[in-house]
């Protein structure tokens, strides 16, 4: 029997801040290690993404190389997967140019992300970029012709954009792209803040409901200790009326891998006390070995870049052969081979 091909999957995450938290990994970064048994994975640093909005070019630099750090240390094995920065591969922005030509200004109009966060700034505050970069995100899928995409409720608009777009040039101009379908892997969590758990954990917050992956354990366990709770004693889960307790009950298990009910039945006639303690216990044992990792690898970034280095070669593989269709589809002339000339049609 001939061997079944797994399915392919992409996914990326900014490089934005100097930390990931723990919404990121139980939300998201879990499910990447955990895809590698059974997809195809690319995974990136998505690095053109941070800057559409003022941003300092020391700082991406630095937690780019933070991102891939921690994302190493978490479990992405790059000898399993295709780890890779972004910028390293341009073939997402060749991509990104025929599909902003393909695209709606209508379409892109629509896009809530944008309106939300033009709406902050203003129209004249706003970069073009944050207005395609939805565009952009379809590239950073077609290019690699991945058949699945994970995302969370805020990205299903701009997977709709994306299989819009696929299937738009797939019909004017032949079968080409990958159409990809979105899911949600089911061990994902929404982790709530800690001090807010009415909003999603988020670094847009004050930093006190932030668990952040890098943070020394000591601040963490303290954050934790002075989480927000709900009136009463009883540690149950109650989504509209404890959702401070809840959330705990919600981050505990998701890491120590047992049930809610187990551990309501444990701490029954308990307070909520006992509950923080023993939380601040399980995340610490958590982050601090996956802090110490990145530690480690970011003392040698020689190393790292040759990591990332090997993912973007094995990444420009795939990439270079779609957009050399694609670029052929469009009617462009492909370059004339010769000494020193490439391009997407050589």
């Amino acid at each position: 029997m001939a061997d079944v091909p797994l399915p392919r999957v992409l996914s990326g995450i900014q490089p934005t801040a100097d930390s990931f938290h723990l919404g990121n990994y139980l939300g998201a970064l879990r499910q990447w290690v955990q895809l590698q048994e059974t997809a195809e994975a690319f995974y990136c640093v998505v690095d053109l993404h941070a800057i559409t909005a003022d941003w300092d070019p020391a700082a991406l630099r630095r937690n780019s190389l933070v991102s891939a750090a921690q994302l190493l240390a978490l479990g992405v094995d790059p000898d399993r997967s295709t780890l890779f920065v972004q910028s390293h591969v341009p073939e997402h922005l060749q991509l990104s140019w025929v599909l902003e030509c393909v695209a709606r200004f209508g379409e892109a109009s629509r896009m809530t992300q944008f309106k939300d966060k033009s709406q902050r700034d203003g129209a004249a505050g706003s970069s073009v970029g944050l207005f395609t970069y939805p565009v952009l995100m379809a590239a950073d899928i077609l290019v690699y012709q991945a058949d699945q995409v994970p995302v969370g409720d805020d990205q299903r608009q701009h997977l709709e954009l994306t299989r819009d777009l696929a299937i738009r040039f797939n019909g004017r101009f032949g079968e080409t792209f990958t159409v990809p379908t979105g899911f949600i892997p089911e061990a994902a969590a929404r982790v709530m803040d800690l001090q807010s758990p009415d909003k999603k954990m988020s670094k847009s917050l004050p930093p006190a409901g932030c668990v952040n992956l890098l943070d020394d354990p000591s601040v963490t366990a303290k954050k934790i200790r002075s989480a927000v709770t709900d009136t009463g004693r009883e540690v149950v889960a109650d989504a509209v009326n404890k959702p401070g307790v809840t959330n705990l009950l919600a981050i505990h298990s998701a890491l120590s891998g047992r049930s809610i009910a187990e551990l309501e039945e444990q701490f029954a006639g308990r307070g909520y006390g006992d509950l923080k303690k023993e939380l601040a216990e399980v995340v610490t044992d958590f982050v601090t070995p996956v802090r110490a990792r990145t530690l480690e690898l970011l003392d040698d970034t020689a190393e790292l870049e040759r990591i990332l280095a090997g993912g973007a070669a094995r990444a420009r593989a795939v990439a270079v052969r779609t957009v050399a269709e694609v670029y052929d589809r469009a009617g462009f002339l492909a370059p004339a081979a010769g000494p020193g000339v490439s391009g997407a049609g050589a």
